[in-house]
């Protein structure tokens, strides 16, 4: 998780000490810190923080780095050509996505009090010209929302800022509020594999300092309960007949592929974020037909764990070389050429509504 503005980062500092201090002696706490990396970033733009000597309710200067660039639109962003010179924290946080097999995440800022899901850019095929830019995981990405929006007692409201626009159930996809270009929740998702949201937390920027304990209790149970959601899906190892994990070998489910395919990390891991129901996991390893495995996603996570399937490929032999490639497909508008409208870009009458800091889990 990780957040740049007071509130943001506040919250981050008390969810530091409140896993601390709660490990070993509140059951829930130690059951889910033993099953769960968490990696908390409490600012990815230090400079930008301090750079604020007179707070604003509704500008904040501390949104540029010292080179006078906002981070959040610093990213390669996957729908348009991003040309702004890349920022050293920004290069940072890439090179540390790419450290990790990170899952799930969410950054924090100020200004609203509302869940945003991706994308925060799109083209035709994800839905533009209805006003709104869909993933394949939408179903997911709503329920994530939700998940943090139903816990906070005043995002869930229409409109707890009195703005022009309304957030019902305290949850917006990122292009229909406002497009735009290289923000990092786009960017996690399609080229690090980590499903990541954005969490507007509260109407003032910069709220006085007496105001920021209330935060902290308004959010508590809706940043564990988000926290908890890495656990929900399927994950499991791949391996040849041998037994031998294989690295770097494509498991997308059917119906939901990715514009740059989910692949497996170094140990043969992966981890697919899925709503209960019936899905069919694609394996393909070059040289060979995919392999297909169906799994049911029960209701509810057991103890603190995804549904575990490991999948052993019928290949006879030993697969020695799987060709190296980078894990992340090229830094370039994948979407840019694709033609078409999948199924959850397409209007419907019905829309099933499922619903950080920046916080990455595994």
């Amino acid at each position: 998780m990780h957040g740049d503005e007071a509130v943001g980062r506040e919250l981050l500092l008390h969810l530091i000490e409140y896993l601390v201090t709660s490990d070993g002696r509140d059951p829930e706490i130690t059951n889910l810190i033993n099953s769960t990396r968490i990696h908390i970033m409490p600012s990815m733009n230090p400079d930008g923080f301090e750079a604020v000597l007179k707070p604003d309710c509704f500008y904040n200067k501390g949104r540029e780095n010292s080179n006078f660039y906002d981070l959040n639109r610093n990213f390669p962003d996957a729908f348009e050509f991003n040309t702004v010179p890349r920022q050293p924290e920004t290069v940072a946080v890439m090179k540390w996505l790419n450290t990790e097999t990170f899952v799930l995440s969410a950054n924090l800022h100020g200004g609203a009090l509302v869940a945003s899901y991706p994308f925060d850019n799109g083209v035709p095929a994800t839905g533009t010209l209805y006003s709104r830019s869909l993933t394949p995981d939408d179903d997911v990405f709503q329920y994530l929302a939700r998940t943090y929006a139903s816990r906070n007692p005043d995002m869930r409201k229409r409109n707890p800022c009195r703005t022009k626009i309304e957030f019902p159930g305290g949850i917006v996809n990122g292009y229909f509020w406002y497009p735009l270009k290289g923000g990092m929740q786009d960017y996690n998702y399609i080229w690090a594999q980590c499903f990541e949201i954005t969490l507007e937390l509260s109407c003032c920027k910069y709220p006085r300092k007496e105001k920021l304990p209330s935060f902290w209790n308004e959010n508590k149970d809706s940043l564990i309960d988000y926290i908890k959601q890495v656990h929900i899906g399927v994950k499991g190892q791949i391996f040849d007949q041998n037994g031998t994990p294989l690295p770097n070998v494509t498991v997308e489910v059917q119906d939901r592929k990715h514009v740059c395919p989910y692949r497996t990390n170094k140990f043969g891991e992966y981890y697919l974020l899925l709503l209960p129901g019936v899905y069919v996991i694609e394996v393909t390893v070059p040289g060979h037909n995919p392999h297909l495995t169906e799994v049911t996603i029960p209701p509810k996570s057991q103890n603190f764990s995804a549904l575990k399937k490991d999948i052993l490929l019928p290949f006879t032999g030993q697969l020695d070389h799987i060709p190296e490639s980078d894990p992340l497909c090229p830094i370039i508008p994948l979407y840019r050429d694709l033609q078409g409208h999948s199924a959850a870009t397409k209007p419907s009458l019905f829309l099933f509504l499922v619903t950080l800091f920046h916080i990455l889990f595994k």
